[in-house]
């Protein structure tokens, strides 16, 4: 499968923002999603996971409450609504997608396909 990820620009800090993921391939619906980020001079960060049938839902604690993660398979595409933004939120953000179930989701080398990231910055 492949992945683009797009959705990320210039936002106020307090704004909102909605980052895409659109998939191609067949088996799409059978793949977890997941959102990371990945800030400058720091490590990938898992930020959000859903599960194949959007079941099931996990969130990092520093975005909890504030972003949504959401998938359409009909037109294989992911989405993390994102509000109340932070400065501490400014990163590139990745999709990825997991095969099986939403096992691990935190975790990056869990998952088997990445989109090219898109960027997010937070002024203040």
């Amino acid at each position: 499968v492949q992945l683009q990820a797009s959705g990320g620009g210039l936002v106020q800090a307090g704004g909102s923002l909605r980052l895409s993921c659109a998939a191609s391939g067949r088996t799409f619906s059978s793949y977890a999603m997941g959102w990371f980020r990945q800030a400058p001079g720091k490590e990938r960060e898992f930020v959000a996971a859903i599960s194949w049938s959007g079941g099931s839902t996990y969130y990092a604690d520093s975005v909890k409450g504030r972003s949504t993660i959401s998938r359409d398979n009909a037109k294989k595409m992911v989405y993390l609504q994102m509000n109340s933004l932070k400065p501490e939120d400014t990163a590139v953000y990745y999709c990825a997608a997991k095969v099986g179930p939403l096992t691990a989701a935190t975790r990056s080398n869990s998952y088997n396909y990445w989109g090219q990231g898109t960027l997010v910055t937070v002024s203040s």
